[in-house]
Order: C-alpha cells, then structure tokens, then sequence
C-alpha cells in the first residue's frame, strides 16, 4: 500500500511541475481574461494561418503568435488602447509595438506605421498597413502578445480560445 501511495504522489509531483513550468505558465490566460476583449485588427473575415504554438522551454521552437491572412497594404487596427512604444525596423521587416493596461505589449510584423513611440492609441484607431518582409508568409501579418514580458496565446484576448476544465481521472486515494 506504501509503495502506490508513493508512486501516486511521485506522479503528482511530475504532473504538478509539468502543469506549472515557464512555457506552460506562458500560454495561461492573464488574470481577468474573461473580461479583457480585444478588438480584431483587421476588418473582413478571421484567417488564422499560422497559429501560436507554445515553446516547450524559454528557449525553444515555437510560434509566438499568430500570422492573420492580410495582404500587404492591409489597414491594421489597434485591438485595445495604449501608447506606441516601438516603430521601426528589425533586421529586414517594419514593426510596430504598443503598450496596454494590465501589463500586456502588442507586436504587429511587418507593418509600416506613421506612428511614433509616445504617441496613444484607442481601441479601433488605424495604427499602420501591412508591409512585407521578415518571417511572416507575404500576405500575412503576424501579431504576438507579451504579458508582463512572457508571450501568450493572442487568441485568448479575442475570446476565441476556449478554457480548459480539468476534470477528476481517478478514484480517490
């Protein structure tokens, strides 16, 4: 009896650490996700084609946002207020970042924006059109979201990813 009380909790240790490691906590929505609803950034139909995939460590592969189906000279729209923290261009691609309430930072690649850092955005407001270059497919324009500088999951803030609900699996000990 000692012994599967022992293998249970080793388990449940292993799951724990697995359920609470950095990459893991990443893709957790931010507190008040439910009330949190971001505005999509472009106007016509949703087209994800490229969706975010978590890394398995800090350092590892992954998709740290999303790539939406834009054609480049697409408007881009700001999806929440905030201020323009970054404009400019990272080796060979326009970006544009914007700081949010709630510790939340947006990155929209490649775009090209009149936008400078210091200057506030509403919710809605055009921030730039879509460009070309970087690692993003032509004609897409990919969006990733920090949270107090880890990267999450964009979907969440549009209210397209469903909750996970863990339910019991086994008997009681």
């Amino acid at each position: 009896m000692r012994t599967s009380s022992r293998l249970v909790s080793g388990i449940a240790l292993i799951l724990l650490s697995l359920l609470f490691s950095p990459a893991q906590v990443a893709a957790v929505p931010p507190p008040g996700a439910d009330e949190v609803r971001w505005l999509w950034p472009l106007d016509g139909v949703r087209q994800v084609v490229e969706p975010y995939r978590a890394p398995a460590h800090a350092y590892g592969a992954g998709h740290r946002g999303v790539d939406l189906a834009a054609p480049a000279g697409t408007v881009v729209l700001a999806p929440a207020a905030g201020v323009i923290a970054y404009q400019g261009t990272v080796v060979d691609r326009p970006l544009l970042t914007i700081e949010h309430h709630g510790g939340l930072v947006s990155t929209f690649e490649p775009l090209q924006s009149p936008l400078r850092p210091g200057d506030a955005v509403s919710a809605g407001d055009a921030i730039g059109v879509v460009a070309v270059g970087g690692h993003a497919t032509p004609g897409t324009l990919h969006l990733g979201v920090r949270l107090d500088g880890a990267y999450i999951n964009p979907m969440i803030l549009f209210g397209d990813v469903p909750r996970a609900v863990l339910l019991p699996c086994c008997d009681p000990v």
